[in-house]
This record gives structure tokens, C-alpha cells and sequence, in this order.
């Protein structure tokens, strides 16, 4: 086997784990959504069965942050594998085997970024993503100002800490929307 024929193995061995990778990294984040919303129910459920129990509110802005950072960092790694992929790999591929013709080397790859609705999809993700991650808190602590009665300086405080740490979470979310279409 000759040093082409190594590398190109090695290429082509290195984009499949890539894959398994990523594969496994969608199934992680999808599956946030859906922990997500559990929690959601788990925890209003006991937050709204009395008024002593409000407080549990100012856990689910907590919760929106470390599922919403773990959702966000997955899909930022799901993206970077990708253009890894399209940029890196396919340039090494392409180097090695002379062949010029980028969009047929791993063609999905590219071909899945060109449809005319991704853009309209990744937008409505967008909005599901900052309405799961970042509305649902400011929401349960809204919530918590107007149903419980006069807390204490320290937990007033706290709610405003939960909701400037929501809102740079949601400039985090749309900063890392991988919006763009092609390679």
C-alpha cells in the first residue's frame, strides 16, 4: 500500500469516528429538550401545589442554565465537527487525491447546508432553543416576584443574578446559531 493509499485510509478512518461522534452528540442534545421539559413539569408541579413552595421557581433558572450551556455546547461541537469536515478534512483529502472537485468529496456534507429552507429552519430552532432556555426562566421568575410575598433582600438578588446569567445565556445561544448555508 502506498503513502497516498495510508493516508487516504487514515482520512477516511478519521471522518467516520468524526461521524460517530457527532452522531452521538445529536442524540446527546436532542435529548436535552426533553430532559428539559421533564425537569420543567417535576419541578412546577411542586412549585405551584402550595404557596410555601414558590421558592422551588428559582430553581428552574438554574436548570435553563447548565441544560441550556451542556444543549449549547453539544450543538457548538456538532457545527465544528461539521466544518471540520467541510473545510479541513475534505482539503486534506483533496490534496492528497488531486481531485478538484470539493463537492464530491463527502458531498453531504455540503449538500445538507444548501436546501432553501435551512435558513428558515435554523431560525425557528433559534426561537425554540431561547423560548426553551432562556423565556421558560425569565418566565418562572416572573412568576416567583409576583406570587410570593415580600422575599428577603438576598433572594431578590439572587432572581437578578438568574436573570442577567438567562440573558447572556441568550446572547450565547444566537451568537453560536450556525446560521449560514453552503460549505
Amino acid at each position: 500500500m502506498s503513502d497516498k493509499q495510508q493516508m487516504l485510509e487514515v482520512y477516511l478512518h478519521e471522518y467516520e469516528k468524526l461521524k460517530e461522534e457527532q452522531t452521538q452528540r445529536i442524540g446527546f442534545r436532542d435529548n436535552m429538550l426533553y430532559v428539559t421539559l421533564g425537569v420543567f413539569g417535576g419541578i412546577l408541579s411542586f412549585a405551584l401545589s402550595g404557596k410555601t413552595n414558590y421558592y422551588a421557581l428559582l430553581v428552574i433558572p438554574w436548570v435553563c442554565l447548565i441544560l441550556g450551556w451542556t444543549y449549547l455546547v453539544n450543538d457548538e461541537k456538532i457545527s465544528a465537527i461539521g466544518r471540520y469536515i467541510r473545510y479541513t478534512l475534505v482539503n486534506k483529502i483533496k490534496e492528497l487525491t488531486g481531485n478538484a472537485d470539493i463537492e464530491s468529496i463527502f458531498g453531504w456534507e455540503i449538500a445538507h447546508r444548501s436546501d432553501t429552507r435551512r435558513l428558515r429552519r435554523k431560525i425557528e430552532q433559534l426561537v425554540i432553543d431561547e423560548i426553551t432556555f432562556v423565556l421558560s426562566g425569565i418566565v418562572a421568575l416572573l412568576a416567583f416576584w409576583f406570587l410570593a410575598e415580600q422575599p428577603p433582600l438576598a433572594v431578590n438578588i439572587l432572581c437578578v443574578v438568574e436573570l442577567v446569567l438567562l440573558i447572556i445565556l441568550a446572547v450565547e445561544i444566537i451568537i453560536y446559531a450556525d446560521l449560514g448555508v453552503g460549505r
